[in-house]
C-alpha cells in the first residue's frame, strides 16, 4: 500500500477505529437523556464533538510520544504511525495535538455555560489525562494506570457527562451504564497492549500486560468484555424489570467467542491487528443494542 499524503496523513494519525471509544458512551448517554425526556440537542452534539476532539488529541499526542520515548520503532508490529514513518515532524503533530485539544475547550465552554464548573473541571481532567496519557515525566500509559484511565473517561465520565449537561440531572443508574463502554473501550487497548507486549517491555512501557503477562492481558480482554455484554442484565434487575430488551447486549458475547479465539491462539500482528477493529464494532454493537432496547 502506498503510504497516505496530505490529509490522509492526520486521518492515519487519528486512529479513525478507535473514535468508536468516543463516540458510543456519547450515544449512550443522549439515549438515555432522551427517554428521560431530557434531550437537548445542542448539548448532544458539543458532547460529541468534543469527545472525539479530545480523542483525536490524545491520538495525535501518543503517536509523538511514543515515537520520542522509543516505544514506536521500525519493529513496531501495529497500524502504521505517522511520527515514527517520518511523515510528520515531531514538532508539527505536538502543535496539532495542542490545537485539537484547545479547539475542544472553546467548544465545550457551551457546555460549561450549560452545566456549570463540574463539567469545566471533568474537561480540563479529560484533556490533561488525554494529554498525559504518554506524554510528561509520568505517562498514565507507561505506569500501567492507562487501562483505569479509560474505563473511567470513556465509561462514566462520558456517560454521565453526556446525560448531565442535557438533562442537568443525574442518577446512579446512569453512572453504572456508563461502565459497559468503557470496559469494552479498555478491551480494545488491552488488545494493543497484548499485541505490543515484548516491544513495550523493551521501551519500560509497563502496561499491565507487561507487568503481569500475555496470559492475565487475554483474561482481562474476556473480563471486561463479559462484564459489559452481562451489565445491562443486572440493570435490569436492580429497577425492578424495566427496560428489559436493554439486556440484548448478551448477544455481542457470540461475535466476541471468534475475536477471543484469535486473540488467545495467535500472536501474529497480521492477526492481532484487526482484532482492534474488531473490538471496537464490539463497543458499537453494545451501545446501539442497548440504547434500542431502553427505548423499548
Amino acid at each position: 500500500m502506498s503510504p497516505p499524503t496530505g490529509l490522509s496523513v492526520w486521518v492515519t494519525a487519528a486512529r479513525p477505529k478507535t473514535l468508536a471509544a468516543a463516540f458510543a458512551p456519547v450515544l449512550l448517554g443522549t439515549v438515555l437523556a432522551w427517554e428521560a425526556g431530557g434531550f437537548h440537542e445542542w448539548a448532544a452534539a458539543c458532547a460529541l464533538t468534543c469527545a472525539i476532539l479530545i480523542q483525536v488529541g490524545t491520538n495525535y499526542c501518543n503517536d509523538y510520544a511514543d515515537f520520542a520515548r522509543g516505544a514506536d520503532t521500525s519493529e513496531r508490529k501495529g497500524p502504521l504511525r505517522v511520527t515514527q514513518a517520518a511523515m510528520v515532524s515531531e514538532r508539527t503533530i505536538k502543535t496539532a495535538a495542542a490545537l485539537v485539544f484547545a479547539l475542544s475547550f472553546l467548544i465545550g465552554l457551551y457546555l460549561v455555560n450549560r452545566g456549570g464548573w463540574v463539567i469545566l473541571l471533568i474537561g480540563l481532567v479529560a484533556i490533561a489525562a488525554g494529554a498525559l496519557y504518554t506524554a510528561g515525566r509520568f505517562p498514565l500509559g507507561y505506569l500501567g494506570l492507562g487501562d483505569l484511565f479509560v474505563l473511567i473517561f470513556f465509561g462514566p465520565v462520558a456517560v454521565g457527562g453526556t446525560y448531565y449537561v442535557q438533562t442537568l440531572e443525574i442518577t446512579p443508574t446512569i453512572i453504572v451504564a456508563g461502565f459497559a463502554p468503557g470496559l469494552l473501550a479498555t478491551a480494545i487497548l488491552v488488545v494493543n497492549n497484548v499485541r505490543d507486549i515484548e516491544e513495550d517491555r523493551k521501551a519500560g512501557k509497563k502496561t499491565l500486560v507487561v507487568r503481569f503477562g500475555r496470559r492475565f492481558g487475554i483474561g482481562l480482554w474476556v473480563g471486561c468484555v463479559v462484564v459489559a455484554a452481562l451489565l445491562p442484565l443486572e440493570i435490569v434487575v436492580a429497577t425492578g424489570g424495566q427496560h428489559t430488551w436493554a439486556g440484548a447486549t448478551a448477544l455481542i458475547l457470540l461475535p466476541a467467542m471468534a475475536v477471543f479465539h484469535k486473540l488467545h491462539t495467535s500472536t501474529d500482528p497480521e492477526v492481532l491487528n484487526p482484532l482492534l477493529g474488531q473490538t471496537a464494532l464490539l463497543l458499537l454493537a453494545h451501545s446501539i443494542i442497548f440504547s434500542v432496547g431502553w427505548i423499548l
